[in-house]
């Protein structure tokens, strides 16, 4: 259902961003956000919902960027040791790397094509569409179901 908002709130977002690729981004986001919810009760205004949400990412990336301006650089390099992962988390990192990558493995060609050409190459859904010969359209459906098939067997390898 939220699948029928997606352009519509690109193009919201697009025009308040300035830039059709953040905007994307930031939808792709928040489908991931509603996506991973962890609360079992129905969304009742799903549009208000994912709009609520879009508009939240926003808002928390303005102000990390304007948190990141504001702090000198000595105290970022400092910071930067603190997170250094440790064996433990490189290792669970490598074992969901591992889930993703079968996840993807699993969807049709066009549609995990769709998915890393945008993740990984970052091109957007126009550059996509070209590259494979299908519509922009359809690009967006592909990597909206990428991220739901991704997001629901993870989920279910984890509880595993």
């Amino acid at each position: 259902m939220l699948e029928n908002y997606y352009r519509e709130l690109v193009c919201f977002l697009n025009a308040r961003l300035g830039n059709r690729q953040v905007a994307e981004d930031v939808v792709h986001d928040a489908y991931l956000r509603v996506l991973e919810r962890s609360s079992d009760t129905p969304i009742e205004q799903p549009r208000a919902f994912l709009y609520r949400t879009a508009l939240n990412l926003v808002v928390d990336d303005h102000r990390r960027n304007a948190l990141r301006r504001t702090e000198p650089l000595d105290v970022l390099d400092s910071e930067e040791s603190c997170f250094t992962p440790s064996p433990h988390k490189v290792l669970d990192h490598g074992e969901r790397l591992d889930m993703l990558q079968r996840a993807l493995a699993e969807l049709p060609r066009l549609c995990r094509e769709s998915f890393l050409l945008r993740k990984i190459d970052g091109l957007s859904h126009l550059e996509i569409a070209g590259q494979l010969g299908i519509s922009r359209a359809l690009v967006e459906k592909h990597i909206v179901n990428a991220m739901k098939h991704c997001r629901a067997r993870m989920r279910q390898w984890e509880g595993h």
